[in-house]
Parts: C-alpha cells; sequence; structure tokens
C-alpha cells in the first residue's frame, strides 16, 4: 500500500527543492531542552509564540486557513488550532517574502489545492517529532512522512534564522526561506516532463480500497452494515509489484530511460505480451505485465543489496536460477548504470539513460522448463504408467525426473505437457531426455523414437497444431539429450499468468513392433525447454 501522490504544482509558490541525500531516521527531543508538555500553562503554545512575530505573518495566514485533512476528507480544524493545542511539534517557519503568500492562499480555496498545500506546503514545515537544532545533524520526519536533517543552524540546506524557540507544545525554528519540498520517485514520474509516459502508466494503476477494520461502523440498515467513518487504503496495484517508490522510509535505485526511448521499449514489451481475442481483459492485461516487465527490472530496493558496486538484485531473485533478475558491475562500461546521469530524491536515485540497458532476453523474455516431475502440468496421458524420481546431478534440471512407461511392450504411448506463461515470442522448443543410467549403470542402452506436436492459438483463438513436419526423432541414449523439436518457434499471441490449456506439447512415441529389438519405448524426461530467442 502506498499514500497516493498528488501532482504538486506548487513550485512557483516557493523556491524550488535542490538535491540532497535520503536520509534514514528520527530524533528525539534533545536532552538539555526541558519536556515542551511540562511548561507552565503560562507560557505561550507555539501558535502564540508565531503570534509574537510580525516576520511570521504569512505563514501564520497560510496556517489559519489550511484545514487538516482526515481520510482525504476536509475537517474544521486548521494548523492554526492544531498549534494552538496540545499536540508536539516541530515548526519550521519561513519568514515573509521567502514565498508567494497570495500563490499559496488561492490554491487553498480551490477543491484539490487545499490537500495540495496541506502536504507539499504545510506538511513541508511541520514534524510531530520536536527536535532541536545543535551542532551534530540529526534526522527526522516531516508531517508529510518526508526526511529531513537540522543541526548546525541549518534544516537541510536552508539556513535558520532564530533556533530553538521553545514553547508549549513544541519547538520552532525560524528559517530565512522556505524548506525545499524534495520529491519521491514516484512523484518526479509524476511532475517532470521527461518521464510523463511512465507517469502516465503509473497513475493509472492508483486505487482506493474500502477498509472495514479501519472505518467506524454505524449500525445496521436494511440488515446492511454502515459506517460512520468509511476508511479508504490508497493502493497502487503496479508498484506493489516492482517496488514502492512512493515510500518514503525506502530507498531506491531507479532506472528510468528518457521519453522517445521509454516508448520504444514499452511498445516493443506490448508486443511480446498480446493476448489472443479471446482473452478476457486482454489489452489491461497486456499493459499489466509489460509494465511489470519493465520497471520489475529497472527498481533496486537498497535495502536487499550486499554490495551495489558489484551487482544489482530486484526482489525477484532467485539463487536456482542466477541468470536473471542480478546485474553484474552496473557502474563499469558495459553495466546498466554505465554513463546514467544521476539525481537524488527524498527516497532514492534516479540514474536516466538515453539508451535502455536491458533487453527481453535479459529480463523478462526468459527460458521457461516444463519440469518432467511436475505431473500436475500432464494435460493427458494414454497407454503408459509414469513416475518421478530423483537423482542429484548439475545435469538434472531440478534433480528430478519423468520415467514414461508403456503399458506394454508394444505400445505407442503419448503424453501432453502444459506450457506456461509463454510470451508472443521465438524459442527454440527442446524435450530434454536423460540416459537410463541415471538410475540402472547396467541398462541396455537403446534410443526412444518418437515424435512431437506443439499445440497453441493464433490472434483470434483458434487452436493450432504444429506437427514438428513430421519428424522421428531419435534420443541419443549415452548422455543427456537435448532435442530440438522446433527451431525458432514463433508464438503469436502469450499466455502469460493464463491458467488455461492452450499452449503445450504433446510427445508420442513412435517405434514400429518390428524397431521393438531396436529402439525402448521407456523415456526418461527430464523437462521440456523453451529457449528464448530474439524476435
Amino acid at each position: 500500500m502506498i499514500t497516493k501522490s498528488i501532482k504538486h504544482t506548487l513550485a512557483a509558490c516557493w523556491l524550488c527543492c535542490g538535491a540532497a541525500a535520503a536520509l534514514t531516521a528520527c530524533s528525539e527531543w534533545a536532552d538539555h531542552y526541558e519536556d515542551p508538555l511540562s511548561l507552565s500553562d503560562s507560557e505561550p503554545t507555539l501558535w502564540q509564540a508565531m503570534q509574537q512575530r510580525a516576520e511570521l505573518s504569512d505563514f501564520r495566514e497560510v496556517l489559519s486557513q489550511t484545514k487538516v485533512f482526515k481520510h482525504h476528507k476536509k475537517t474544521d480544524v486548521s494548523y492554526a488550532d492544531l498549534l494552538d493545542g496540545v499536540q508536539t511539534f516541530t515548526v519550521l517557519a519561513p519568514v515573509n517574502g521567502s514565498f508567494n503568500k497570495d500563490s499559496v492562499l488561492s490554491l487553498v480555496a480551490t477543491n484539490r489545492g487545499d490537500s495540495m498545500v496541506e502536504r507539499s506546503f504545510v506538511g513541508n514545515h511541520l514534524s510531530y517529532h520536536p527536535t532541536s537544532s545543535v551542532e551534530t545533524p540529526t534526522e527526522f520526519f516531516l508531517l508529510n512522512t518526508k526526511r529531513t536533517t537540522i543541526g548546525n543552524n541549518k534544516v537541510l540546506d536552508v539556513p535558520i534564522k532564530e533556533a530553538n524557540v521553545r514553547a508549549k507544545g513544541g519547538v520552532m525554528h525560524v528559517l530565512q526561506s522556505t524548506l525545499p519540498y524534495r520529491y519521491n520517485l514516484y512523484e518526479i514520474m509524476l511532475n517532470d516532463s521527461r518521464y510523463s509516459l511512465i507517469g502516465e502508466q503509473l497513475a493509472s494503476y492508483e486505487q482506493e480500497e474500502f477498509s472495514p477494520t479501519e472505518s467506524v461502523e454505524g449500525g445496521m440498515v436494511d440488515g446492511e452494515q454502515v459506517y460512520a467513518d468509511s476508511v479508504f487504503i490508497e493502493r497502487n496495484l503496479l508498484l506493489e509489484r516492482v517496488g514502492e517508490l512512493a515510500a518514503e522510509d525506502s530507498s531506491y535505485i531507479f532506472v528510468a530511460p528518457t521519453a522517445s526511448e521509454w516508448q520504444r521499449v514499452w511498445q516493443e514489451a506490448m508486443d511480446y505480451f498480446r493476448f489472443d481475442a479471446s482473452v478476457e481483459n486482454g489489452d489491461s492485461l497486456q499493459r499489466l505485465w509489460a509494465n511489470q516487465a519493465l520497471l520489475g527490472d529497472a527498481i533496486f530496493s537498497r535495502t536487499i543489496q550486499s554490495s551495489p558496486t558489484d551487482s544489482l538484485v530486484t526482489y525477484a531473485y532467485n539463487r536456482r536460477y542466477p541468470k536473471y533478475h542480478v546485474f553484474h558491475r552496473p557502474f563499469d562500461e558495459g553495466g546498466i548504470l554505465y554513463d546514467a546521469t544521476p539525481t537524488t530524491y527524498s527516497n532514492g536515485t534516479l540514474y536516466t539513460t538515453s539508451q535502455w540497458p536491458f533487453t527481453p532476453l535479459t529480463t523478462y523474455h526468459r527460458e521457461l522448463r516444463t519440469e518432467g516431475e511436475r505431473t500436475g502440468l500432464i494435460i493427458d496421458d494414454n497407454a503408459c504408467t509414469y513416475t518421478t524420481r530423483i537423482h542429484a546431478a548439475d545435469s538434472v534440471s531440478e534433480n528430478e525426473y519423468l520415467v514414461i512407461t508403456p503399458k506394454t511392450n508394444t505400445s505407442n504411448w503419448t503424453m501432453t505437457f502444459k506450457l506456461e506463461n509463454t510470451l508472443a515470442g521465438a524459442y527454440d522448443i527442446c524435450a530434454v531426455i536423460l540416459p537410463q543410467t541415471v538410475y540402472d549403470p547396467y541398462a541396455q542402452l537403446k534410443p526412444c523414437m518418437f515424435q512431437a506436436e506443439i499445440n497453441y492459438v493464433d490472434e483470434k483463438g483458434k487452436e493450432v497444431v504444429f506437427d514438428c513436419n513430421k519428424t522421428k526423432f531419435s534420443t541419443d541414449p549415452t548422455r543427456v539429450d537435448t532435442v530440438m523439436l522446433a527451431e525458432n518457434f514463433i508464438f503469436p499471441v502469450c499466455n502469460y499468468g493464463e491458467t488455461n490449456m492452450k499452449f503445450s506439447v504433446k510427445l508420442k512415441c513412435s517405434i514400429l513392433a518390428r524397431e521393438s529389438l531396436k529402439y525402448s519405448r521407456e523415456m526418461l524426461l527430464d523437462c521440456i525447454y523453451l529457449r528464448p530467442r530474439k524476435n
């Protein structure tokens, strides 16, 4: 889940932000300051302390007219009310003339501008963490969840005019200018025209989801529960899959291309994830999988990197498949970050590149294996029995295999295996056959002869069968034999993420009675292997 980002159009109202390093922690009230809540009633509140300073009149006016939002609903409580109450705050108060008060107030008066001002301006100058300014910089969270640092008489790079003004309800620091609003990686995608095409894709997956557990029940009406206060959780279904780029408590590395390059690689990915016309919501699925395919290998969480200069791994990295989701020597020539332009934002670093450093073959157009021992993928079998066996060896995929045995000495069996997650692209389709010596070192070595069919559908969803040119394949019984069933075979559509059985490979033992002494009808199938080819 994420907190929904709104496009921030306030840059003209105050000073634009500069690049700053991502920060990581909160702080507590400095030991040599009194607890502000323990001050006597005669001490002024934070609001009253601000009223005593004429140079803060513009900031006070904004606070008094900006209302607090709760669950995206405007309340009657202003930020002036909060600062005059009992809650504890740190106030970073910019002096008059450091921002355009009239522009900010005009936004407050609009339907959406008030929530924008709350997050981007007011929330950028308040914190629930009472934090003093001392010589050593201290990190803390602002009200809008941004992280900042204070120390050596500065907040970030903004000079403090008057530090550590103690009041009942917290502490105030008078700033010589506004604190720059620092975009996070998600916000920069929404607000910078260079990345608008990526931003449009990301924003399209924002949605609100009603949370009954966090809502306040209001009784029953006509047998149905109603709520006095409904709470909606904001989510981004795409970011949940690839990386929470809106999360301020995280730190990411994000590789993003320029607009024209994104359009090129996005269309390329869309072509790979093209569904047949009979798939429900096929267009939406195509777009989701294409976006996930591109961004899933372009976003890296710093928290899971053991040595970023040696390699970068994504959340999807799996040691069993070490060739995917890992990028070695990323900063060296030829690496994914070589010659990219880094820019630091509030929750990570964006690396902009004019040339996308990934290819389909190194990211989403991957090798596919239908393991023989995964008997749940057997769609149909005839005239045979089968069992799985274990054999731990580098040459045996997943250290298991399937033994297919004819029901009689002359039975020509058939067995059909479901293919999963194929893309609309080119593959070498192979069957990996093991020698009988993997379980019987004294077995009489005979090849197995078989034919194959590849079953799929065309763009309209019509079933198509390719008979592999009616070739009779003969295995090499002395070694692990990768038999090429179809070379550079192109599926016109994909079945990525689908549970249907439209895509399959049928193996058919094809031995004449007179050939029984020369061939064996037993097959030790390791896997059906789809080796991707460049489209």
